[in-house]
């Protein structure tokens, strides 16, 4: 099983499971909670055939990487990306980070630079901040709901997430044209997860602050949002990135929702293959 280990030097070390397919320039998926690189299929498929080495990788405590007691925070996820870009030795990579990968992405440029990128892409990002704060008031989300979220997850974890799965395709309007197996998909994926992870991974993505990281984000950037997510609003994230990095390009889908690789897939792979090609 293809596997880096982890170097931070203040989090467990742990295996990181990780999948490359095909030959060329690198791009790196980066995946949303509380799922696993799994999600990427048709993008994997997309940028393979494109003549790209696609990597995917598996977040620690999701997927088939090591479920580590701690270090479910964004500085710890920051440097196994690093660890992940120096064990495999790529460079001139996009990297493309989807929901709370979005965070990995801003928080590896404001802390490690942006040497080894070519460009990002920030897909239905919790980017620049998500916790309403005096100084943050377009924040999509108040510490109760967030703790609110945490009880829900620890209380009845399969339950939670399968009401999730159905607002983060918008399933009314896409589910029929996905199928039930796609739930059933969803479903082999989250459940792979720690509970740990599920948990913690909540308050980090809701309550990290971007701002500051999205300023050292100085790479070609294409911010991609749906104007139907109803999991991280349009209005209190990707709509907001642009006033604290000057160079990012936004795309509404229109009504896309949060999950929309795979609902709006044949869209988001032409704005991918045309962004990764630039």
């Amino acid at each position: 099983m293809p596997t880096i280990t982890t170097k931070h030097t203040h989090a467990p070390t742990t295996e990181l499971y990780y999948e490359t397919y095909g030959e060329g320039r690198p791009v790196v998926l980066i995946h949303g909670w509380p799922l696993s690189g799994r999600m990427w299929e048709g993008q994997i498929d997309a940028l393979r055939h494109a003549g790209y080495q696609v990597i995917s990788y598996d977040r620690r405590g999701f997927g088939q990487s090591g479920k580590t007691a701690a270090g479910y925070d964004y500085d710890t996820f920051a440097s196994d990306l690093k660890d992940l870009l120096e064990a495999l030795n790529l460079e001139d990579v996009t990297v493309v980070g989807f929901s709370m990968g979005g965070g990995e992405v801003s928080r590896y440029a404001g802390l490690y630079g942006t040497q080894h990128l070519r460009s990002a892409m920030l897909v239905s990002s919790i980017a620049p901040y998500l916790l309403k704060t005096s100084d943050n008031p377009d924040g999509g989300l108040g510490e109760a709901d967030v703790e609110g979220m945490v009880a829900q997850v620890a209380a009845n974890r399969p339950q939670f997430l399968a009401g999730f799965t159905k607002n983060f395709l918008n399933w009314d309007e896409n589910g029929a044209k996905l199928g039930d197996e796609f739930l059933d998909f969803a479903a082999m994926m989250y459940m792979q997860a720690s509970p740990v992870a599920t948990q913690e991974c909540v308050r980090a993505f809701a309550m990290t602050d971007f701002r500051k990281d999205l300023a050292k984000l100085t790479v070609p950037t294409l911010v991609v949002h749906g104007d139907a997510d109803q999991i991280v609003p349009l209005e209190a994230s990707g709509q907001r990135v642009p006033q604290y990095q000057k160079n990012a390009e936004l795309h509404v889908m229109k009504g896309a929702p949060h999950g929309l690789n795979a609902t709006h897939a044949e869209v988001f792979n032409k704005l991918l293959l045309e962004f990764v090609a630039r």
